[in-house]
């Protein structure tokens, strides 16, 4: 649904204010609270009622209120004193007072029911962006004081998921009304007109909390993902926290992974630029020249089916950059320019991306500014606070830049976040890399093996963990990690790990020389 009002326009479907046509940047809580006024136009909206719908009823400070109240007329033009939009009536609520319109009756009314056989999916959203609809979860048994939790953690989920700018999600006001003990994944096709939906459960017995939740394709009625969750009633917040993030991040990683199995399925030229994206994921984490060619063509495909498609961009930028990361180049000058010249068309699309932002951010890497590398990641991991690979990437920086401490905690927090990832190989040689800039040395063996052992380890993984091995006396390890380097890129040089890994502390850094001197790598080509 559309309210358009004077120059603007209140998207509940992708959660976006748009004056003019631009996209307003506003805080979730902002458009709740915007949404709220507007769909509620013709009647007063008490303070009550706000802080039920913005924060699900927690206890929250007047000036917290204040400040989103301010937030929302900000956003829109409008001020406590002219008052052209939202109008204060004392001590008792709000109204939006400005004549607003409807471009597109809900969704349950407009969405057509095109043919659809049981064994074809047609999309039914005109966006080419995979789409997910979040239904208020099912409360079992008798809840008490929590059962405001079945509808509180979906409401969060809706808010965090239109955060990522890749996913069209349906708002809240359409997926609410789907509520029952069995609802058809048919119907939420048919009304909602999307491709995923997640559902779950609540229940609290004998003061615990258990929260199922479960992802499905609703076109093949499938499930694809599904996991519970328990914990003590007490450490409720926490709890919440943690389910939230969790769930997020295995979204992101799941319906990826559906999405480029669903593409390997259509016929080649008719691969749409969203399938041509998705499969050329599929290539670029094997980090290697056959998939990263691979790679290339199906990420310009992408562009040229839509040039405006911000993340095929990016995702040609993450292709420049492993070849210039792992030597896969006659030109490394020529190959860090493309990176970065892909990341700023990525960035000009859509700046709010944070897959654009981290290939962005890594670009710098290449240049050794770990500075400039590391506001990039930070803004990509603000956009989306449970972006494993964001908060992954800032980790590295922080080990080269020697703050190991704070790497150490965002690298757990990553592997917690996506413990599926395809670059789960390289959090743990991160790992690794961060104790040996604190001189522990052991540990540093422990976590570069695992990670060099793991699957879609690259060849300067192992070069981390042939080091790490060294620095630990542990000789026989550390030779044999040398032979499987060896095996797969021949004459790789110190300079060469030094160039993918700017470690800025100059006593670590040397100690990793020494290292590679023993193991025999040469200096330089």
């Amino acid at each position: 649904m559309i309210f358009s009002f004077d120059e603007f326009e209140l998207d509940l479907a992708r959660a976006e204010l748009r004056c003019s046509g631009e996209v307003c940047a506003i805080e979730p809580q902002v458009f709740s609270l915007i949404a709220l006024l507007v769909e509620n136009r013709d009647r007063l909206v008490t303070r009550e009622e706000i802080l039920d719908r913005i924060w699900d009823g927690r206890i929250v400070s007047d000036s917290a209120l204040t400040s989103r109240i301010k937030s929302a007329r900000r956003a829109l033009g409008d001020d406590g004193k002219t008052q052209r939009f939202i109008k204060t009536v004392h001590g008792k609520g709000l109204r939006f007072i400005a004549s607003a319109q409807i471009q597109q009756a809900p969704a349950s009314v407009t969405v057509t029911e095109p043919q659809v056989s049981a064994t074809e999916s047609n999309p039914l959203v005109a966006d080419s962006r995979p789409s997910i609809a979040v239904l208020p979860f099912r409360l079992l048994g008798e809840a008490g004081d929590w059962h405001t939790i079945a509808d509180g953690l979906p409401h969060e989920l809706i808010m965090e998921l239109s955060r990522l700018r890749w996913l069209f999600v349906v708002a809240r006001a359409s997926s609410f009304r789907l509520r029952g003990e069995d609802v058809d994944l048919g119907e939420v096709r048919r009304l909602l007109g999307v491709q995923y939906c997640l559902s779950g459960t609540v229940e609290v017995s004998r003061g615990r909390l258990t929260v199922t939740a479960e992802l499905a394709h609703t076109a093949a009625g499938d499930v694809i993902w599904a996991e519970r969750y328990s914990g003590e009633v007490d450490d409720i917040h926490s709890m919440r926290e943690q389910i939230s993030s969790n769930i997020l991040s295995q979204l992101e990683v799941q319906i990826s992974l559906h999405e480029a199995s669903r593409a390997r399925l259509k016929v080649t030229e008719n691969l749409d630029a969203w399938s041509a994206y998705h499969l050329g994921l599929q290539h670029i984490y094997r980090f290697n020249r056959q998939d990263n060619e691979a790679a290339a063509a199906l990420f310009t495909r992408a562009v040229g089916q839509d040039p405006g498609f911000a993340r095929a961009h990016a995702g040609l930028s993450f292709v420049h950059f492993q070849n210039a990361f792992l030597g896969q180049t006659s030109d490394l000058k020529a190959e860090v320019a493309r990176a970065r010249q892909c990341a700023q068309q990525g960035v000009d699309l859509d700046p709010l991306d944070p897959f654009v932002n981290f290939n962005m951010g890594r670009t710098y890497w290449l240049e050794s500014d770990l500075e400039r590398a590391y506001a990039w990641l930070e803004r990509a991991t603000s956009l989306s606070p449970n972006y494993a690979q964001g908060i992954y990437a800032k980790a590295w920086t922080e080990t080269m830049s020697g703050a190991a401490p704070d790497a150490m905690a965002h690298l757990d927090l990553s592997m917690r976040l996506s413990p599926l990832d395809p670059l789960y190989y390289a959090m743990l040689s991160a790992r690794g890399l961060a104790h040996i800039t604190v001189g522990e040395d052991e540990k540093a063996a422990d976590w570069a093996d695992r990670g060099a052992r793991s699957p879609g380890a690259h060849v300067l993984i192992a070069v981390i963990a042939a080091v790490a091995c060294q620095l630990a006396g542990q000789k026989g390890r550390a030779q044999a990690w040398v032979e499987d380097v060896q095996r797969r890129m021949p004459g790789i040089t110190r300079a060469d790990f030094f160039r993918s890994f700017p470690i800025r502390d100059p006593r670590q850094r040397q100690r990793m020389d020494t290292a590679l001197a023993e193991l025999g790598f040469s200096s330089s080509s």
